[in-house]
């Protein structure tokens, strides 16, 4: 399991006007499995994407088709972790692999 941290790079309405694709990017990840959440961070500095994947390798090439990558309005922090305490619904998503 990993969590994808993006802090904004730019101002917000440069943000605003590359969102379709982000949310084209977004969209793409969940429909195969490796999205869970995402969202903007509060203050809307950036956003968290909850992810899976069978390492953060295949996490930063998943990253590098964001158009925020792309374009160099964002950077990303991933973080890696193993949930030691949680409800079953978190094993039917985490799974074994992708």
């Amino acid at each position: 399991m990993f969590i994808i941290e993006l802090t904004y790079k730019v101002p917000a309405t440069e943000i605003d006007a590359a969102m379709a694709g982000h949310v084209a990017f977004l969209e793409k990840y969940y429909h195969s499995g490796h999205f869970l959440a995402s969202g903007r961070k509060e203050p809307r500095d950036g956003g968290l994407i909850f992810a899976r994947a069978t390492s953060k390798g295949e996490i930063e090439k998943i990253i590098s088709q964001d158009p925020f990558s792309i374009n160099g309005l964002a950077s990303y922090r991933i973080i890696e972790f193993k949930a030691t305490k949680k409800i079953k619904a978190f094993d039917d998503f985490a799974g074994d692999e992708i």
